[in-house]
């Protein structure tokens, strides 16, 4: 297929490689040029803008920072809606709040564009690999027509419910994940301060009640794990302020479904200040410098 593709980053780009592995032709834009000069070098075809890039493509995929991006990119004078004919499907696989893509998915329809939200996960390793999971939010028509595309950038297309259901699974899962985080970098200093083996406690939890992926995968805990951010100074990984993104689009997301998320609001303030002492680049499983006397 020829697809137009927009949003060239630290994730954009590796799914645009895998994609033209997989046969497919490149038509691309980012308002950072250099981005896409990368991927001419590849075989891409440049376009001026969001909406030359939607235009004779027979899909638009987009991976974008935030949601006002997203209202930008589709809604703007020279946006996907003014360059794509109608009936061109259109995938946003950026992470923004649910609101925001129902909006935009529903501007979509309103000039016949079928239009399905696939925020994923698997981060940046996950898209050079071409094992991303993605959380699809759309009819179910427009959600078959949609995952081959996907399989060529991801291992798990999972069909979550209606347009913005997509973005519902990847923040909720997110705050859940952040909360666990936190409740494991609590426990792993505190057994730490009370004269235990962090790497013995890290195994009896495991095995334990207590167990969770932040836990017995990602443990936050220098020198408990091999091959973690927290062996190499948490360095790559998730970031911090990518978690916090979230955790604000969620706690946002919850206000005005007037849904109380106490420890999601919590996690979000604990996140705000990690990044305010400089952690924002870090990994997020960083989180647990708060707790630790010695902060890296």
């Amino acid at each position: 297929m020829k697809i137009g593709f927009i949003g060239l980053g630290h994730m954009g780009n590796p799914m645009c490689r895998n994609l033209l592995k997989h046969g497919h032709k490149l038509k691309v834009y980012d308002v950072v040029a250099d981005l896409a000069r990368k991927l001419e070098k590849e075989g891409c075809e440049l376009a001026s803008s969001a909406a030359e890039c939607a235009r004779g493509v027979e899909v638009v995929i987009t991976m974008l920072p935030s949601s006002p991006h997203v209202r930008s990119v589709y809604l703007s004078e020279y946006g996907v809606l003014k360059g794509a004919k109608s009936g061109t499907p259109l995938i946003d696989s950026s992470t923004i709040d649910p609101l925001t893509a129902r909006d935009v998915a529903m501007e979509a329809k309103a000039r016949g564009c079928p239009m399905v939200d696939a925020p994923v996960s698997g981060g940046v390793g996950g898209a050079e690999a071409g094992t991303l999971t993605f959380m699809v939010g759309g009819d179910a028509a427009d959600y078959e027509a949609a995952k081959p595309i996907l399989q060529g950038m991801g291992k798990n297309i999972v069909h979550c419910g209606g347009i913005g259901n997509g973005q519902v699974a990847k923040i909720c899962n997110n705050m859940m994940l952040a909360i666990e985080m936190i409740a494991t970098s609590e426990g792993m200093t505190l057994a730490s301060k009370l004269g235990m083996d962090p790497k013995v406690f890290a195994a009896i939890v495991n095995t334990s009640s207590g167990r969770c992926w932040s836990s017995d995968t990602y443990n936050p805990f220098p020198g408990v794990l091999e091959n973690v951010p927290a062996s190499r100074g948490y360095s790559g990984g998730f970031g911090a302020d990518l978690m916090l993104k979230d955790l604000t689009l969620v706690t946002d997301a919850a206000k005005n479904a007037k849904q109380p998320v106490v420890l999601g609001a919590l996690a979000q303030q604990i996140y705000q200040k990690h990044s305010n002492d400089g952690h924002g680049a870090k990994d997020f499983s960083s989180v647990i410098l708060q707790y630790m006397k010695e902060k890296a």
